[in-house]
């Protein structure tokens, strides 16, 4: 009866720590290709990123300014290379608008 227990202790455990496991990957994926998309575009629009942050934040609002812009378009950006690719087109937007509307004229160079 006692391996039993261990046996159900173990699985539990097994199980809790997949899920926590699983969770921590599917938080990890987008936060990788959010740094992607702004290493990408710091590398078009300035030649080289913009740090480890700036670049996940860019590629994170480069990410929804892209897909809503494809969306207008009515262009499909399915798939992690089209979302890459839209990322990175709303990034180089966003760069872009930043340096037309503010003062700080140095971003992004």
């Amino acid at each position: 009866m006692g391996i039993i227990i261990w046996i159900l202790i173990a699985l539990v455990a097994l199980f809790a720590l997949s899920a926590v496991l699983g969770i921590v990957v599917d938080l990890f994926i987008p936060v990788l290709v959010w740094a992607v998309i702004g290493w990408l575009s710091g590398q078009l629009m300035r030649g080289r990123g913009f740090g480890v942050l700036g670049n996940i934040l860019l590629g994170l609002g480069g990410g929804v300014i892209g897909s809503v812009l494809f969306g207008l378009l009515g262009v499909g950006a399915g798939g992690l290379i089209g979302r890459i690719v839209a990322g990175v087109v709303g990034a180089v937007v966003l760069i872009f608008l930043v340096r037309t509307f503010s003062d700080n004229k140095e971003f992004g160079r």
